[in-house]
């Protein structure tokens, strides 16, 4: 006794959907996804932050900017450090000064003549001994004005040496902190600008990510269709992407889970009768 076997068959429509999406499929899936045209990009280095770097590394700048401070501090120490501050017109003073102490000094030596004349002793023994006593005395004085003039240029120097010193000293310390400031500004501004430049890029990949996926989202969606209307059940359909969350939506879900702990720490306490 022949075997009849019955077999519901779906529409003739369903079957030419069903028949179209496979074709769509197959041409769709025939090529491989090109994955490079979403791939992640890293923003470069913003100008500024380029700037900070090579302000940072930079030789006489930055964390070695005391360097050359500290070099000019060593060349005003020391027993030759005075001599950068000597006047030019130091020995030109001493030598007026020097010069007319001579003549002051020749007067003295034609008064003693002249008191010889008076007194009837020119070219004695007195005079000679009187002329004698005035040069020694005389040279004596002289020396020590030379001297003397030279150890004021000596000590105006020596304290112009010193203050400089102390200058190149405070600066040495002060400037590392200045280039550091200038340093952070330039890159928090570049960091800045450098994360602007990120967010354009991650917008340019998440929009290519999403047209490349684009085909196969319809044909999900499409698929989803068919078996819906084949099953009579109602269609639910599952996206493959997921946009990627931005920056800012991480942080305000960061910013929101710190929140819900918090209104939770908040309830225990109100409910423990704390305050």
């Amino acid at each position: 006794m022949a075997v009849q076997q019955s077999q519901a068959l779906p529409p003739q429509y369903v079957e030419d959907l069903q028949k179209d999406y496979g074709t769509q499929l197959t041409a769709t899936t025939a090529a491989p996804l090109n994955t490079g045209l979403f791939a992640p990009k890293v923003a470069g280095l913003d100008k500024a932050q380029q700037d900070a770097y090579a302000m940072a590394t930079k030789p006489g700048e930055g964390i070695g900017a005391f360097q050359d401070y500290i070099t000019a501090a060593e060349s005003y120490s020391g027993p030759q450090g005075y001599k950068g501050f000597m006047s030019p017109y130091q020995q030109d003073v001493i030598n007026a000064t020097l010069a007319e102490y001579d003549t002051q000094a020749k007067q003295g030596i034609q008064s003693i003549a002249d008191m010889a004349i008076r007194s009837g002793n020119l070219g004695g023994g007195r005079e000679g001994v009187m002329r004698a006593n005035y040069q020694n005395k005389s040279d004596m004085n002289r020396a020590l004005l030379q001297s003397g003039l030279l150890q004021q240029g000596f000590t105006q120097a020596n304290q112009l040496a010193n203050q400089a010193f102390g200058q190149q000293q405070s600066l040495a310390a002060q400037v590392p902190g200045l280039y550091k400031q200038d340093i952070g500004t330039l890159g928090s501004a570049g960091a800045i600008q450098q994360a602007q430049e990120q967010a354009g890029l991650d917008a340019t990949r998440e929009t290519e990510r999403l047209e490349a996926y684009e085909p196969y989202e319809r044909l999900g969606y499409l698929g989803s269709g068919i078996a819906s209307i084949a099953s009579g059940a109602p269609g639910q359909y599952q996206s493959m992407v997921t946009p990627n969350p931005t920056p800012l939506q991480n942080a305000l879900g960061i910013a929101g889970v710190a929140g819900g702990l918090m209104t939770g720490y908040g309830d225990y306490l109100r409910g423990s009768g704390q305050q």
